[in-house]
């Protein structure tokens, strides 16, 4: 991984994605590219606006005029927000030692810069929650809902807070996403000296397809050079994972977007928009 693309709109969950991406570009030497979007709609102009019928000819002239005038104005305050973000995020990441940064401003939705920057991009990193943080607190932004399930490339959704990343969880389920994700602990540097966790949710005590994935886990794990502490458990997926997390102060939890029973490619699987609702630290998912 050498390119890393951080999403920001300066709320408070991008605070703490500025962190774990220096986390990951340090530990990588890759490089950030910091996108900010300034929303479309705040863009529009008053031009398509008719008020004629409601307040007359002269009256509706002056008042478009000065709509024009307030849309000219406001996009102006949107370009200095956008240039003061961006140079938030730069100072971050440079204070914490990521040297190749690249700031980039576009206008219009998030989600249609995706497809057009993922193919130079090898992670994608952005807050579970947007400016509406503090208001929807119970649900995941609408940007990341829709680029999880447009995305081909791995994404780190951050949590509110921070917190220094030495214990890992890997929610595996044999699924070929799972096995894409051993693949990518073990041959990645990002987890070297970490202590790894493998977790596999049973049926029973005798469910021995899931004592299989688990061993599979665990000698996969073994062969890239960690001594992974495995677990096989039983109960509703997203209780159990997020149980086991708090219990064993997780710092990063690593699944894939779809287990076996994924639906095409268009609904992100219901056990994974659970526990990114519910987890209060980063989780990595990959497709």
């Amino acid at each position: 991984m050498k390119q890393i693309l951080l999403c920001t709109d300066g709320s408070i969950f991008s605070q703490s994605s500025y962190q774990y991406g220096a986390w990951l570009a340090t530990r990588l030497g890759a490089t950030i590219n910091v996108l900010y979007v300034s929303d479309a709609r705040s863009q529009a102009t008053a031009e398509a606006k008719n008020w004629s019928g409601s307040i007359g000819v002269n009256a509706s002239d002056v008042l478009l005029n000065q709509l024009v005038a307030l849309e000219h104005e406001k996009s102006k305050l949107n370009h200095q927000r956008a240039k003061l973000v961006l140079h938030h995020a730069e100072q971050v990441l440079t204070d914490q030692g990521v040297e190749a940064i690249k700031l980039m401003h576009k206008t219009g939705f998030l989600v249609d810069f995706i497809p057009e920057l993922e193919s130079q991009t090898d992670l994608i990193i952005l807050g579970k929650r947007g400016e509406a943080a503090e208001f929807a607190s119970g649900h995941l932004g609408a940007n990341l809902e829709r680029i999880l399930r447009s995305s081909h490339k791995p994404c780190l959704v951050t949590s509110r807070k921070f917190h220094p990343i030495e214990r890992l969880l890997l929610a595996y389920d044999g699924s070929a996403v799972g096995q894409k994700l051993l693949k990518f602990i073990s041959a990645s540097p990002i987890f070297k000296g970490l202590e790894i966790h493998a977790v596999t949710v049973a049926k029973s005590d005798s469910d021995g397809i899931a004592s299989s994935r688990l061993e599979e886990a665990r000698q996969q794990l073994h062969a890239g050079g960690f001594e992974p502490i495995c677990c096989l458990t039983q109960g509703n997926p997203e209780t159990v994972i997020a149980r086991y997390s708090e219990q064993h102060n997780i710092n990063l939890l690593m699944m894939g977007a779809y287990g076996h029973s994924r639906i095409r490619h268009l609904v992100i699987g219901s056990t994974t928009v659970q526990i990114l609702r519910s987890s209060h630290i980063p989780v990595l998912v990959f497709r």
